[in-house]
């Protein structure tokens, strides 16, 4: 499906879910079921086309488009969520990978960098107190 693959190239970065890609699909006028999103989105997955994450506390999986990637060499992504909002960030940062190779080298534990999820507070909930 030539157009989800696109919706997700537009949106770099971006964590969406099921739900998202349909409501963008129906602003578009394009009629697609949740069924045959779902199934695409899996193979893009299997392909590693896409990142499935699935974070504790949510009713749905959300979805990332990260390209074609080297089979050899997994990408480093890691996530933040904030307890009070639920919102996801994404965190590409290099002492967070350092982390992982800690991990690696001394405690004999790889990381899944596309599940591992740090849990604390957002900046815009400290700031606001919510």
């Amino acid at each position: 499906m030539a157009e989800l693959l696109a919706f997700l190239k537009s949106v770099p970065g971006s964590h969406v879910t099921v739900n998202d890609i349909c409501d963008h699909f129906k602003k578009e006028g394009i009629a697609v079921g949740m069924t045959t999103v779902y199934r695409h989105l899996e193979r893009m997955v299997k392909q590693g086309v896409v990142a499935k994450y699935t974070i504790e506390g949510t009713n749905s999986a959300c979805f990332e488009y990260i390209g074609e990637q080297d089979a050899c060499e997994p990408p480093s992504r890691y996530h933040c969520k904030c307890e009070k909002c639920g919102r996801l960030i994404h965190v590409q940062c290099d002492e967070v990978a350092h982390l992982g190779q800690h991990m690696l080298e001394h405690h004999d534990f790889e990381m899944d960098s596309l599940r591992t999820v740090f849990y604390g507070i957002c900046s815009e909930c400290r700031q606001t107190g919510c």
